[in-house]
């Protein structure tokens, strides 16, 4: 059985599509172990407990240093055990040595389809505004593993969705969560669980 941990900063929309695609059966050998975010506030925290999760924040501004606050977060991942650890909308850089700790180990699902509208800065709706502001057609999203880069670890899956004619941000981004973020995540997790996936 894979143990996921799940570091979410906001809604947990996506965190969402993983607990229905295991409630659902799509993702086998798999269950959630841990829900960690970065701002207390987080709906996704409350997802997690009416989930029967464990659920924490350890946010950045309760430490002096950031040091410390890296050093609480991969001791918390730590007491889990974790086989997996998922970033769903998770805004905070990751420490190098959690990701020393758990290479090939983590995994980040980013709303566009890599190398476009990715690296620093582009997080959010930012993404979905430069994709607009740039014309394109086609945009997606991208799930991959973490290296010490900025979305530069190697790309488990893509899925493509249509820009069209009106879109906003907001709607592309609902449009590019609903069609690709919501997909592929859950299927990137399914693929690890049962040792399909080439990293």
């Amino acid at each position: 059985m894979l143990k996921i941990g799940i570091l979410v900063s906001g809604g947990g929309t996506n965190l969402q599509a993983v607990l229905d695609a295991i409630d659902c059966g799509r993702i086998t050998n798999a269950e959630v172990k841990v829900v960690i975010s970065n701002n207390r506030n987080a709906y996704a925290l409350e997802r997690a407990r009416n989930h029967g999760i464990e659920a924490f924040c350890v946010s950045p501004g309760d430490f002096q240093e950031r040091e410390e606050f890296y050093e609480a977060l991969l001791s918390k991942i730590d007491q889990y055990c974790l086989d997996l650890i998922v970033l769903a909308g998770y805004l905070v850089a990751v420490p190098a040595t959690m990701i020393q700790k758990y290479r090939n180990r983590i995994i980040n699902v980013h709303p566009s389809l890599i190398p476009s509208f990715c690296g620093k800065g582009y997080y959010g709706l930012k993404v979905h505004e430069a994709a607009l502001a740039r014309g394109v057609q086609v945009t997606g999203a991208t799930v991959h593993y973490v290296d010490e880069g900025m979305d530069t670890g190697p790309i488990l899956l893509q899925k493509a969705v249509e820009v069209r004619e009106g879109d906003t941000p907001e709607i592309l981004q609902r449009r590019v969560m609903e069609e690709a973020e919501w997909q592929i995540l859950p299927k990137a997790i399914q693929l690890i669980a049962n040792g399909q996936e080439e990293s």
